[in-house]
């Protein structure tokens, strides 16, 4: 090895901590988890990101560039979150779902339309009212708008389509004959 190599090798090994050797059969315990930062996260560089100090020899960010971090963070945020609530709502979703399919036999996505159309007609949000029709199998009522609006979908889901008399939603109603 020269002179050199061992130089540059140790120049970058300065500031990081040693790990250190455990001997055998020596107990050691869990690291603590890392501590929360509160300050803005690093987003990482892409052609949207706006380039940042990549270390500490280079300039501080600009006002703008720090308010267009910022606004992305914030954005992100938001999406996670919103992310995170549609993973938590989707398995109930599909056991409204499920139980859609088995009251009006049909396929999943007509049962989707249908809870499509409950929550759009009571307006109430999609995952509450996949959350009020399972707790109403566990014997909870299910809210009236939801109720009226579920059993008129139902029905015209069950009905042939040649009976429906122009009832039915208009994705569903069958094209007249010219006049």
């Amino acid at each position: 090895m020269s002179a050199a190599t061992g130089s540059a090798r140790t120049t970058a090994l300065a500031g990081r901590p040693r790990p250190r050797t455990v001997p055998p059969g020596e107990a050691t315990t869990p690291a603590a988890p890392p501590a929360r930062r509160t300050g803005p996260e690093p987003v990482a560089a892409d052609a949207t990101a706006p380039e940042g100090p990549a270390g500490p020899g280079e300039a501080p960010l600009s006002a703008r560039e720090r308010d267009e971090l910022t606004a992305r963070i914030d954005a992100l945020d938001t999406e996670v979150g919103q992310l995170r609530e549609a993973l938590a709502s989707r398995p109930v979703i599909d056991q409204a779902r499920g139980m859609v399919m088995a009251l009006a036999p049909c396929d999943a996505e007509t049962a989707w339309q249908v809870l499509v159309r409950v929550s759009q007609h009571s307006n109430v949000k999609l995952r509450s009212v996949a959350a009020a029709l399972v707790s109403g199998a566990e014997g909870t009522a299910v809210p009236k708008p939801v109720r009226k609006h579920l059993a008129t979908a139902l029905r015209e889901v069950r009905t042939p389509p040649g009976r429906r008399g122009g009832s039915g939603p208009p994705d569903r109603r069958e094209p007249r004959a010219p006049r």
